[in-house]
C-alpha cells in the first residue's frame, strides 16, 4: 500500500503543480498579487476538487490526533482522489502553458523546497504525521509556488535587465524602424493584426506575437522576432495598471499610436473608469511632437479627454463624418462586410470589402487605413489589402461546422464587444442562437452590465443558452425583464452540456450560434 500512496501522491502532487505553475503563468506570475487572489476566491468558491483535498487533509488529522496507523486507509484515499481529480478535473483556460526559462527557474526552487521537506520528514517517526506534511504541501501548492516567486524576484529582475538592455540597444541601432504601439480596452490584436496586413503589402511590418503585450513580451520580440530587414515593428500594448502603458513606451519608443475603444473591460483589476483611460492615453502621452496619434471620434471618452500632448492627431469615425477617415454605407453579411470610405480633403468615395465581421472592427480597420495614408500607401493598394485580412482567433471568427455557422467571439466578452456581436448575429438569416457565461472583470457593474446585456438579446436571437447557472443569473434577470420567451431559456452547467445541446435544438435546422465570451478556469462555477 506505500508504494500505491507514493504513486497516487506522485499524481496528485504533478497535476496540481502543473495547474498551479500555469495559472500564476497566466495571472503574471503574481504581479499585483493577482495569483494570489486567484488562489483566495478558489478556496473561497471551495469547488469540487478542493471539497475532495479538505476531506483528505481532515481524516489525515483525525488519523494524526486520534494515534492510529492507518497508513493503508491514507493509501487509499491518496489512490481515489487522485484519479478521481486527474480524471474528472479539466483545466480549461485560455492560454496554454508554457515551460519558460522562468518556468524551468520556478521548478528549481520549488523542487529545493520539496527536497528540504523531505528531509525534515526524514526525522518524523510518526508515518501519520509525515503523510499530513506531503499533504498539507500538497493542498497549499499555491502558497508555495507564491513564495517559489518571492524567493526567484532577484534572479528575475536580473534576467528582466539584461534581456531589457539587450532589446533596447538592438531597438538603438535600427535607426529608420518606424514603431507603432496599439493600446485600448479591447480591439488591440484585431486592430495590429489588420494594420500589420495593410502596411505588409508594401512594407516588411512586424507585429508582436499573440499576446505578447508585456515587458517580457515585447523584449522576447525585439530579442527573438525583429531584424534589420524590418521596416516597422507593431506593438500590442496591454496594462491592468496606471503607468504600465508608459513603461513600454519608454521599451519601445514608439512615433505612431492607436488607440482602440475605451470601455469597462478590466475595471476591476484598474479600479476605476478614470484608471483605465488615464491608462491608455499614456500611449498618445507618450509619443515625440513629430509623431502621429490616431483616435476615435465616436467614442465619447477620448473625445472628451484633455490631451497633454501636441502631436499630431488623426480622427477616425462611423457616427461623425467630420474626421480624418470615416466610413458609411456599411453592409454586413455571411460573406462579411462592404462600406465606403471617405479621406480628408478627398470628395471621392473609395467602397472596401472585408470577410471581418462587426462595427469594431472597421474602426479597427479605419486606424490600420489612417496611418497607411500617412505612410504612402494607394488607395488601391489599401483596398486590396483589406480584402484579404483574415479574422483574428476566437474575434468575431466565422466556422461552419454542419448545418451551424458559429460567430466566434469567444475570447473575451465586453459591453461593446457583446452588443456589437449581438448587432452582427441579428443580421444573420435562419434561427438564431446566444451561447455564453457572460462577461467577467467587470467589478461592481457586473451586475447591471451582464443583465443590460441580457436585455439586448430581445430581437437578436431566437434561443440563449446561458453555461453557468450563478454566473449568467444577472444575464436570464435581464432576458426575464424584457419577457423573453422563457421555453427558449436554457442553463446548463458546463461548455460541453451547451454543444450537446445545441446540437438537439438544431438537427435538421440552418442556424447561427453566436459564442460571447469564453469561461477560462479561473471564472469555472
Amino acid at each position: 500500500m506505500f508504494y500505491i500512496s507514493l504513486l497516487s501522491f506522485v499524481i496528485l502532487l504533478l497535476y496540481s503543480y502543473k495547474k498551479s505553475l500555469h495559472m500564476a503563468q497566466q495571472n503574471l506570475y503574481n504581479d499585483d498579487n493577482r495569483f494570489l487572489k486567484w488562489s483566495l476566491k478558489e478556496l473561497k468558491e471551495f469547488k469540487d476538487y478542493t471539497k475532495c483535498e479538505l476531506i483528505v487533509l481532515l481524516t489525515f488529522i483525525i488519523i494524526c490526533a486520534l494515534k492510529l496507523n492507518y497508513s493503508f486507509i491514507i493509501g487509499a484515499y491518496f489512490f481515489t482522489v487522485s484519479i478521481v481529480i486527474f480524471l474528472v478535473k479539466k483545466n480549461t483556460t485560455k492560454l496554454s502553458f508554457k515551460v519558460t526559462s522562468r518556468v524551468k527557474r520556478l521548478i528549481v526552487t520549488n523542487l529545493v523546497l520539496f527536497i528540504l521537506l523531505l528531509v525534515l520528514i526524514k526525522y518524523i517517526d510518526n508515518k501519520n504525521i509525515a503523510y499530513l506534511l506531503l499533504y498539507s504541501y500538497l493542498f497549499l501548492l499555491d502558497m508555495v509556488v507564491i513564495i517559489s516567486i518571492i524567493i526567484n524576484k532577484p534572479i528575475e529582475k536580473l534576467v528582466y535587465l539584461s534581456y531589457k538592455n539587450k532589446a533596447m540597444k538592438k531597438l538603438d541601432s535600427m535607426n529608420d524602424l518606424k514603431v507603432i504601439g496599439i493600446t485600448g480596452s479591447y480591439g488591440k490584436t484585431s486592430s495590429k493584426n489588420i494594420l500589420s496586413d495593410i502596411l505588409n503589402i508594401k512594407y516588411n511590418a512586424l507585429p508582436s506575437p499573440k499576446n505578447f503585450n508585456t515587458p517580457y513580451g515585447l523584449i522576447i520580440t525585439i530579442n527573438n522576432y525583429l531584424d534589420k530587414f524590418d521596416d516597422i515593428f507593431i506593438a500590442e500594448m496591454g496594462a491592468y495598471k496606471i503607468g504600465e502603458i508608459k513603461q513600454l513606451c519608454n521599451l519601445v519608443k514608439p512615433k505612431y499610436g492607436i488607440l482602440t475603444k475605451i470601455g469597462k473591460a478590466h475595471i476591476e483589476i484598474f479600479g476605476s473608469q478614470e484608471n483605465i483611460i488615464k491608462g491608455k492615453f499614456e500611449l498618445i502621452e507618450s509619443l515625440p511632437k513629430d509623431g502621429i496619434g490616431v483616435l476615435n471620434a465616436d467614442d465619447e471618452l477620448q473625445v472628451n479627454y484633455k490631451l497633454k500632448n501636441n502631436c499630431k492627431i488623426l480622427w477616425i469615425g462611423i457616427d461623425k463624418e467630420d474626421t480624418d477617415v470615416h466610413a458609411s454605407n456599411i453592409k454586413t453579411s455571411s460573406k462579411g462586410t462592404t462600406f465606403d470610405v471617405t479621406f480628408k480633403g478627398d470628395k471621392n468615395k473609395y467602397n472596401f470589402t472585408t470577410k471581418l465581421l462587426g462595427y469594431n472592427n472597421i474602426y479597427n480597420i479605419l486606424s490600420s487605413l489612417a496611418l497607411a495614408k500617412e505612410f504612402g500607401l494607394s488607395v488601391n493598394q489599401m483596398q486590396k489589402a483589406v480584402l484579404g485580412v483574415k479574422a483574428v482567433e476566437h474575434r468575431l471568427e466565422l466556422r461552419r461546422a454542419g448545418n451551424i455557422t458559429y460567430i466566434d467571439d469567444s475570447y473575451n466578452s465586453n459591453p461593446v464587444g457583446s452588443k456589437m456581436a449581438l448587432d452582427v448575429l441579428k443580421s444573420m438569416p435562419n434561427l438564431k442562437i446566444v451561447m455564453t457565461p457572460g462577461m467577467v472583470e467587470l467589478g461592481r457593474e457586473s451586475y447591471e452590465l451582464n443583465k443590460e446585456f441580457g436585455k439586448l438579446m430581445k430581437g437578436t436571437c431566437d434561443i440563449a443558452i446561458l453555461i453557468g447557472e450563478k454566473i449568467t443569473k444577472p444575464i436570464k434577470d435581464g432576458l426575464d425583464e424584457v419577457n423573453f420567451d422563457k421555453k427558449n431559456i436554457y442553463v446548463v452547467k458546463s461548455t460541453n452540456e451547451a454543444f450537446a445541446l445545441l446540437k438537439k435544438l438544431t438537427y435538421g435546422k440552418e442556424a447561427y450560434c453566436l459564442i460571447e465570451n469564453d469561461l477560462p478556469d479561473i471564472y469555472n462555477e
